[in-house]
């Protein structure tokens, strides 16, 4: 069994190299993704500002969008910058613990966005199947106890993989075919076994998604069921609507996500370029789009933007 003297082996820094085989398309795809990260970072300060001044939206869903938000700017915000000056300047070199800081904040965020959806989707569960408990079961006091548990847990799963990379000895190539870390990514050009990274770092990341989507499902199930035993049309068309924006964000999230997951595990002939395009597009269109698809379904958010762009004229 080969033993390792790691010190020193992984203190180097690192080089993010881009998409391999698009390296003269580089400027071009970086006006795209430029735009989308610029819509993105506009449109979750704009629904945070609305959330924070608005009395009206200090309501547990919105507290939860808020969490989205801020969750979702803090995951392109780790990747996008570092992808953008890849894509104007070249090649860029990223400290070892700038790495690991940005593969942590990565799944983290990941992982935490999941974890979001799940309690908004409890928050939608109980405002159509119990709107009479409302104001009892999700009280001030128990939204900051389930924020608080789904920061933890997020915390708690993506904490061991930073761990896991640290221990390993770096001594081939220091230059990623990437644009930005990623645990299994950066794990690869170890020259150690590196066996438990990908057990972890896919197995348990995967299963605590798998639970989240399974218990939105179900969430969703219980609700359907409720919406078709009420006696009106209009009822239950209003009911639904209050779910439209959410039941969209969740699929945004969701469906990009398991095909990555898919593509990486049974996706062998699938060209490394395109892993890497899609990896990029996962950590910038969903940001860009969530803020957007509740402005436009959810009323008090669209009212609220119309009157923050055409506020109304005193006479």
């Amino acid at each position: 069994m080969a033993i390792y003297n790691l010190t020193g082996y992984n203190m180097g820094a690192f080089t993010l190299l881009g998409i391999p085989g698009l390296e003269q398309y580089h400027v071009w795809i970086s006006v795209p993704f430029c735009l989308i990260y610029l819509v993105a970072i506009v449109g979750n300060s704009v629904l945070l500002y609305l959330i924070a001044v608005e009395h009206s939206l200090h309501a547990p869903m919105f507290f939860f969008l808020s969490m989205l938000a801020i969750t979702d700017l803090t995951l392109s915000t780790t990747c996008v910058p570092k992808s953008l000056s890849i894509f104007w300047f070249g090649p860029q070199e990223i400290s070892f613990p700038g790495c690991l800081t940005q593969l942590f904040f990565l799944h983290y965020s990941s992982v935490l966005d999941s974890a979001i959806l799940l309690a908004m989707a409890f928050d939608r569960y109980v405002v159509i199947c119990s709107p009479l408990r409302y104001t009892t079961i999700l009280t001030p006091r128990t939204i900051v106890k389930i924020a608080v548990g789904i920061t933890f847990r997020s915390f708690c799963v993506f904490v061991p993989c930073v761990f896991l990379v640290n221990r390993l000895p770096f001594c081939r190539t220091h230059n990623i075919p990437h644009t930005y870390c990623e645990h299994i990514g950066v794990a690869r050009l170890a020259c150690a076994d590196i066996s438990i990274n990908i057990w972890y770092g896919f197995c348990v990341p995967i299963m605590i998604v798998i639970i989240d989507a399974i218990l939105i499902a179900v969430s969703y199930i219980l609700i359907l069921c409720a919406v078709f035993r009420l006696p009106f049309q209009d009822a239950r068309q209003k009911a639904l609507g209050t779910c439209g924006s959410h039941v969209c964000v969740i699929l945004m999230f969701y469906i990009p996500a398991f095909f990555s997951i898919l593509a990486h595990r049974f996706g062998h002939n699938v060209p490394q370029t395109f892993h890497i395009v899609f990896a990029n597009l996962y950590v910038v269109i969903p940001p860009a789009l969530n803020p957007i698809v509740y402005g436009v379904k959810t009323k008090q958010i669209r009212e609220k933007v119309i009157l923050l762009l055409i506020p109304k004229r005193s006479f």
